[in-house]
């Protein structure tokens, strides 16, 4: 592992030294990409030169306990010599974490579809919830979000609805949230005051480019038509609607939201590729079984990932066994505390699987 923080660190130097050069500046590809492998080692170097600091502080220490028979310098050098051992401890950990292979998707964007699953009227009614809660998440962290497609019900409930976020990190965060998210409350309509369980799905598809999504004209069909709906933003009287059909998979992609049939197109098909580009990543995570099952947020999209019951005001997420009594906080979008611990799970299981392959 040292062998390999040594190469890092002179690596850094490189990149820096680089950085510095006159002609860096105007080659913008060149630098948007030596400012990117900066941002990603910097953190590493830090956290390794920290610790070389404290290791230097534990031999500098053991060294005085042995020369020095002041009794008062004996007691500081043993109180830094236990502090100094207990941020090795800490920043050997650190380290580990910050050399485990990075997942490439990690810094895109993402296109989140919610769809209403078991439950009717009531699934649609905590889709629409479940979007506003992203939406309040995402506007706490300053990401941007678009809606790119949406089938609303007459009571304020959604049977489908996809968005895109934009912003720093979005991926590696929202990564975890893919999955079945079911609800235990009463609703509305029901008399008998008898709960009832509904769910949707989330999937969460990194945004692709259109070098990594290749799609050739003769396998589109497109059609244009006038938007539909309940009212509002998402209707309008001319043909700015766009219906994009993939005729290899089958994918059907729809986009009413902008007034503008261009933006719609656009739209339309960024939610195509990031399909496309999910199913390729689907693929690879079915050919490497063990390696799916051993991470947090990569599995099977039929997967029951979280419970939201109402009558307790609770929400456990039962990929990591986490049960927060906070309810009304999550659903307005404070949901920073189970994707932290999604985060710190997932982490513990690929650093126990690389030290098993170590």
């Amino acid at each position: 592992m040292f062998d390999k923080l040594e190469d890092i660190a002179l690596r850094l130097e490189e990149v820096l030294n680089q950085l510095s050069e006159p002609d860096v500046a105007s080659d913008t590809e060149r630098f948007r990409r030596l400012m990117k492998e900066q941002s990603d080692l910097t953190p590493i170097v830090e956290a390794y030169r920290e610790y070389k600091q404290n290791q230097q502080n534990i031999e500098e220490s053991l060294m005085l306990l042995d020369e020095e028979s002041d009794e008062e310098m004996r007691e500081l050098a043993k109180e830094e010599l236990n502090a100094s051992k207990a941020k090795v401890e800490g920043l050997e950990e650190t380290l580990k974490i910050l050399l485990l292979p990075k997942d490439p998707n990690d810094e895109k964007n993402v296109i989140v579809e919610i769809r209403a699953g078991a439950g009717g009227d009531e699934a649609a009614l905590f889709a629409a919830e479940i979007y506003r809660m992203y939406v309040h998440y995402a506007e706490g962290r300053r990401w941007k979000v678009e809606t790119v497609e949406c089938e609303e019900i007459g009571i304020g409930g959604m049977k489908n609805v996809s968005f895109m976020v934009s912003g720093q990190g979005v991926y590696s965060a929202m990564k975890y949230e893919s999955g079945v998210h079911r609800v235990q409350r009463v609703p509305e309509t029901e008399s008998g005051g008898r709960i009832h369980t509904s769910t949707i799905s989330v999937a969460v598809m990194p945004e692709a480019e259109e070098v990594e999504v290749e799609i050739d004209d003769k396998d589109i069909r497109i059609d244009v038509m006038r938007a539909s709906g309940n009212g509002g933003q998402c209707v309008n009287t001319t043909d700015s609607a766009v219906r994009l059909t993939h005729y290899p998979t089958g994918i059907v992609v729809y986009s009413q939201t902008e007034k503008s049939q261009l933006q719609n197109k656009a739209k339309a098909f960024a939610l195509l590729r990031a399909k496309l580009y999910d199913m390729e990543c689907q693929k690879a995570h079915d050919a490497e079984a063990e390696a799916r099952r051993s991470q947090i947020g990569t599995g099977d999209r039929s997967e029951k990932i979280r419970t939201y019951n109402f009558p307790q005001g609770r929400v456990t997420d039962h990929r990591i066994g986490l049960t927060l009594y906070k309810l009304d906080k999550i659903m307005d979008g404070d949901i920073q505390e189970i994707i932290d611990a999604c985060l710190a799970a997932d982490q513990a299981a690929k650093l126990s699987s690389f030290e098993d392959k170590a």
